[in-house]
């Protein structure tokens, strides 16, 4: 078959932009909504952690990484960018059980990286680096002073995402290019995590391995209801 076109049915084959235009247009007002809801009400919980924390907040060390990585203002917008990625998954769901798989999965995400926040609230060193000098980082150190450092929750959903769409778009069969496109995507969100100086190497390590347990968890349910069928 193409690599170009998705199977909806045996005798049916539409390109795989086509079948991606389907599933976002499945559902969508309840897609719509309910990310709109989750990220208002993710927000609303995560500043509050953040202005509360239950103790002294504990300053992440720094790695060689870290301080080989150098601060650049235009990481802004790929860190900013989270907020629209992960909102494709859901947008690609082609149904309510993968819709509902997706947001029970961002949930548990979620509620472990808040619950973490709030028992061992951390945060990240005062930098010395002069952010007049990066308007961009600037206004982002105002709106977030760098608490709630691990895990990244932001490297976490940018990897939850990410294997979540290679999915998708593996069943649509989408050319590779735009396979890598997802990859790049979601490794440039990691990157901007320290670029901007909003996390360290050990915030991105714990979100990571954040989002690989919740991954593994869903695929370990799916096999063991494939095997019980």
């Amino acid at each position: 078959m193409n690599s170009r076109t998705a199977t909806t049915s045996p005798a049916t084959c539409i390109p795989w932009y086509q079948a991606l235009g389907r599933r976002i247009a499945t559902l969508w007002v309840v897609k719509m909504i309910g990310t709109t809801v989750g990220i208002s009400g993710f927000f609303a919980i995560y500043f509050w952690v953040m202005h509360n924390p239950s103790s002294e907040p504990t300053v992440m060390p720094l790695t060689m990484l870290d301080h080989w990585v150098g601060v650049s203002d235009d990481a802004m917008l790929l860190y900013g960018s989270l907020w629209f990625y992960i909102s494709l998954a859901p947008a690609l769901a082609k149904d309510k059980a993968q819709l509902w798989t997706c947001a029970r999965d961002a949930a548990l995400i979620a509620g472990a990286g808040l619950a973490v926040f709030w028992l061992f609230p951390t945060t990240v060193p005062a930098f010395s680096v002069d952010w007049s000098q990066y308007p961009s980082l600037q206004f982002l150190k105002t709106a977030d002073a760098g608490g709630n450092a691990f895990p990244s929750l932001h490297v976490a959903f940018a990897v939850f995402t990410a294997v979540l769409m290679e999915r998708q778009l593996r069943e649509v069969r989408a050319p590779a290019w735009v396979r890598m496109l997802n990859l790049l995507w979601a490794f440039g969100i990691v990157y901007s995590t320290l670029a901007t100086r909003q996390h360290v190497l050990i915030d991105v390590a714990g979100g990571t391995l954040l989002a690989a347990l919740v991954c593994w968890a869903r695929s370990t349910r799916e096999r063991l209801v494939l095997a019980g069928a």
